[in-house]
């Protein structure tokens, strides 16, 4: 996969809008200011491909992004106070409709904070994701701001702190030194594979 040559492909702010698959899909999910988009940009070694916003609340669309025979979907951040209920009912409607759809949804990145206990948002989407049977991967964000002896503290307490912890594949990730980004770049491969594998067997059926 040529991660370099990743672009923009199309954005939509209400659910209705979305068109069906085309492609495999892995979304980008976590609350306001943990850093979707920072990752997002460093896996595609692009400094500005995914707008990082200093506000919170920010990006209110589901902003997609072609990458061979992938689409990354980075979803609006969920969590921010200072958005009106209708904006925060729309926010609802467009994200919880799109992880239910229908779609060729592959994977969801969970982004958390490492430094701080899941907030009651991210429990929420993660029990959402079990619940409804979408395969996911936490990412730990902002990794090199914790010393080694707090890494061990968080990954210690995060075993309570997160639904079925025990079961669930973490990878500790640093915009700043790339940390995590090889394991991230290596499951999408993994999944573009499978994905084109799937795809050469229908065509082989048909």
């Amino acid at each position: 996969m040529n991660f370099n040559k990743a672009e923009f492909y199309t954005s939509y702010g209400l659910f209705s809008q979305i068109p069906k698959s085309e492609k495999a899909e892995i979304a980008f999910s976590g609350r306001s200011n943990v850093g979707k988009s920072s990752l997002i940009n460093k896996i595609l070694n692009r400094k500005s491909l995914a707008r990082v916003s200093s506000m919170p609340g920010k990006t209110v669309t589901i902003n997609f992004y072609s990458v061979d025979n992938i689409y990354f979907a980075d979803l609006p951040g969920y969590g921010y106070a200072k958005v009106s209920k209708s904006e925060k009912q729309r926010w609802a409607g467009l994200v919880e409709g799109y992880l239910a759809d229908d779609r060729n949804l592959t994977l969801v990145f969970q982004l958390v904070d490492f430094r701080h206990p899941p907030t009651a948002d991210d429990v929420m989407m993660i029990n959402f994701l079990i619940d409804n049977g979408i395969p996911f991967v936490v990412v730990l964000t902002k990794a090199d701001k914790l010393s080694k002896k707090e890494r061990a503290a968080r990954r210690e307490s995060l075993m309570n702190e997160i639904p079925c912890a025990e079961d669930i594949h973490m990878i500790e990730f640093s915009a700043m030194n790339g940390e995590g980004v090889e394991e991230i770049r290596e499951i999408i491969e993994d999944i573009e594979q499978e994905s084109l594998a799937e795809e050469a067997d229908t065509g082989d059926s048909q």
